[in-house]
């Protein structure tokens, strides 16, 4: 099932990028990862530090206003992860924000559970944002009682030479007292890196992402390093 997932993710990204080339306003991207790792936590086997997945989508922009599609392998919900946003983005004086929904969607009806929404807020200034996402959804990635469940993260992106780029970030996940009483608990992820512009649309990143608790699926908050090769057009 899995290396399906890899062969349809692999052909999608290649009909985006056919497309891309003659719709203005279109944009696509494609990456080869080692490990997926979503707000801390695996997406795959967390029992071994690297399981490679494919991933790519596209956006659409018209103004201000923007929509897309991001899709990934995964080790769970019948091998695939799809996401579908849309939003509106501007500036204020010296910062930018970003406002808009986002639904996470795992194909195949017994993969349902884990299917999630979200409307987010984001600020930006210089090379640092700020993003506020909120659970509107009933259930959060399948837990019970997830509808207001909140996700702030702080993220810093600085070039200290031509090409190369230090990345950081730090998130918290907060869960409703609802969520809490069924067993969830708020935890804390990171990310400590750097990425190389190797030109044409092509760059290679490596950081050490992770989470501060143990998962109760197992050690999916476990720190690793991640090298992902990436391409946009």
């Amino acid at each position: 099932m899995k290396s399906l997932s890899l062969a349809r993710l692999a052909l999608a990204a290649a009909a985006v990028f056919a497309t891309s080339a003659f719709a203005d306003g279109l944009s696509a991207n494609v990456a080869l990862t080692t490990k997926y790792k979503y707000r801390g936590q695996d997406q795959s086997d967390s029992t071994k530090d690297a399981v490679p997945a494919i991933q790519g989508g596209f956006d659409y922009t018209l103004g201000a206003f923007y929509v897309g599609n991001w899709n990934s392998a995964i080790g769970f919900a019948n091998g695939t992860e799809m996401d579908f946003y849309g939003g509106y983005k501007g500036k204020v004086s010296v910062l930018d924000y970003d406002v808009g929904v986002l639904q996470y969607y795992y194909p195949g009806s017994a993969s349902s559970v884990f299917n999630t929404t979200e409307v987010y807020g984001q600020l930006g200034w210089q090379f640092v944002t700020a993003k506020y996402s909120l659970t509107v959804s009933d259930k959060y990635f399948g837990i019970t009682e997830g509808q207001n469940t909140g996700y702030l993260d702080v993220s810093a992106n600085y070039e200290i030479a031509k090409g190369l780029t230090l990345n950081g970030h730090i998130g918290q996940t907060i869960f409703t007292s609802d969520a809490k009483a069924l067993g969830a608990a708020n935890y804390t992820d990171y990310k400590v890196g750097a990425t190389y512009d190797l030109g044409s649309g092509l760059s290679l990143a490596g950081a050490f992402v992770g989470a501060n608790k143990k998962d109760v699926y197992g050690d999916v908050n476990k720190g690793r390093l991640i090298v992902t090769l990436s391409k946009a057009m």
